[in-house]
């Protein structure tokens, strides 16, 4: 029978995350809370729902939050022009335009070459052995990640193609079975390295800037310098044992690649003399660094900053406004970044955020701060196994951990940050926890088994180097 509606969307996920939130609607109001807190709960956990099975694309289901939230009333009850207004009020978020820039100064390296040209820089020197290869490959993609938020566009798009190319000159192809003489070990430690350097800056990953709007939220203020520092020492202890141990589990059979230099050098011959706009490039990404490292101390904020580059790419021909308009990641991000932050930020003035605060102290009363802290952080990063979205994970249960561990009187910047960095490492343990781990999975260098037991493994390596080493480091820099 002919087809005459094709559905943008899938009915029975469509119908689980509808059914939840109106079961929540006509459900009595739980005590302890009021009714537009619950409604609006009802409402956040449709949207998660929805975006977690993917019942409809994630922009889809962000602004069907938003008509939801404003058809309630439940924002301005009575005064539905105002009501609208709060629905919106997410689009006017500084935070959000930041990652939004970010994400179009990132086309700026893709579209110069200058993105390839640094990664083959580091593969030309340092990639004349199997594991210096490997290290060349994190650490152009560690230059890369304060300015491309997107951590699937650095890591598919730039790190990955590179990935491929070196092992079909290696003749290593799942195809043939010979996926093990380079192309498992290049593929599991390079996606294994993206969650680490995601981790290491504010802008390298978009739920980063979610995470810092809502500890906001509750008075606690992440800047991006305060991230950066934090994750400096467990970041780069995390990128030379991640590799080895990656290295360990997953041995190629081809240990020494003199051969890659050579290929990075033909490369880098193609690309040519660095050209005007990658000097121009060059120049942006370096202001860029500059300003959001200095910018507390000389009163720019880190959103103006990029701004400031943006326009230098525009005004010097680097990027077009047509570059702007077809930047699709960018303007989706900005939807459901909007809407998530949006419902967050009303859920605490509501009083949800206390409200689950009040119930999970009550659950661990008599526990110490010593023990509540990792106890929260182990059971934060593990529970990702139910989860397809760092986003996701972010907005449904980063506000209520750290409202919980503030309630047992942990050290709220501390715990933060911790959280903040947890969003990113608990991504290592499965094939579908976040936007690069399909793309590199996808491949087929990697074994389902495989992706699994050296995910897990990894887990526990980067939960010990941060949360062990991490502490003490903090606490040198008087952050808790």
């Amino acid at each position: 029978m002919k087809r005459y509606f094709n559905f943008g969307f899938k009915p029975l996920q469509l119908s689980i995350s509808v059914a939840a939130p109106a079961i929540m609607w006509i459900v009595p109001v739980p005590q302890g809370l009021n009714a537009d807190g619950w409604h609006l709960l009802a409402i956040f956990v449709g949207t998660i729902l929805a975006i977690i099975t993917e019942a409809v694309p994630m922009g889809v289901a962000a602004m069907s939050a938003v008509a939801f939230t404003a058809v309630s009333g439940i924002l301005a009850p009575g005064n539905p022009g105002e009501g609208i207004n709060l629905a919106l009020s997410g689009f006017s978020n500084s935070v959000i335009w930041l990652i939004v820039l970010a994400f179009f100064i990132s086309r700026g390296f893709v579209k110069t070459g200058l993105g390839k040209r640094i990664a083959y820089i580091f593969v030309r020197f340092f990639g004349k052995r199997t594991l210096g290869l490997s290290y060349s490959l994190l650490f152009a993609d560690l230059i890369l990640s304060p300015a491309i938020p997107s951590n699937t566009a650095r890591g598919g798009g730039i790190i990955f193609p590179i990935i491929k190319s070196l092992s079909n000159e290696f003749k290593s192809n799942p195809a043939d079975g010979t996926e093990k003489k380079l192309g498992t070990f290049l593929i599991t430690a390079a996606f294994q390295g993206n969650i680490i350097t995601s981790t290491m800056f504010m802008t390298a990953m978009a739920a980063n800037p979610l995470a810092a709007k809502l500890a906001s939220q509750v008075g606690i203020e992440m800047t991006w310098t305060t991230w950066a520092v934090a994750a400096l020492v467990p970041g780069i202890i995390s990128l030379i044992i991640v590799p080895l141990a990656v290295y360990f589990l997953c041995p190629p059979e081809i240990k020494a690649t003199p051969g890659a230099a050579e290929i990075a050098h033909r490369k880098l011959r193609e690309l040519g003399p660095l050209s005007g706009a990658e000097i121009v490039m060059t120049i942006c990404f370096v202001m860029l660094l500059t300003l959001w490292i200095a910018g507390p101390h000389i009163g720019v904020n880190a959103t103006v900053a990029a701004l400031l580059g943006l326009l230098l790419l525009l005004y010097s021909g680097i990027l077009s406004w047509d570059d702007i308009k077809s930047e699709k990641g960018a303007w989706d991000t900005l939807v459901w970044f909007a809407a998530l932050v949006m419902m967050a930020g009303f859920l605490n003035k509501l009083g949800v955020i206390s409200w689950f605060g009040t119930i999970i102290k009550h659950d661990l009363t008599g526990i110490s701060p010593s023990i509540a802290f990792p106890l929260l952080i182990l059971i934060y990063v593990y529970i990702h196994y139910f989860f397809a979205s760092s986003t996701a994970h972010v907005a449904a249960l980063f506000p209520v951990f750290l409202g919980t561990g503030v309630a047992l009187g942990l050290n709220g910047l501390l715990l933060a940050l911790a959280l903040g960095f947890a969003s990113n490492l608990c991504a290592s343990i499965t094939h579908y926890s976040c936007g690069p781990a399909p793309v590199f999975f996808g491949s087929g260098y990697v074994k389902l088994k495989t992706w699994w037991l050296v995910g897990l493994a990894v887990s526990i390596i980067n939960m010990l180097i941060w949360y062990g080493i991490g502490p003490v480091y903090w606490k040198a820099l008087g952050l808790g």
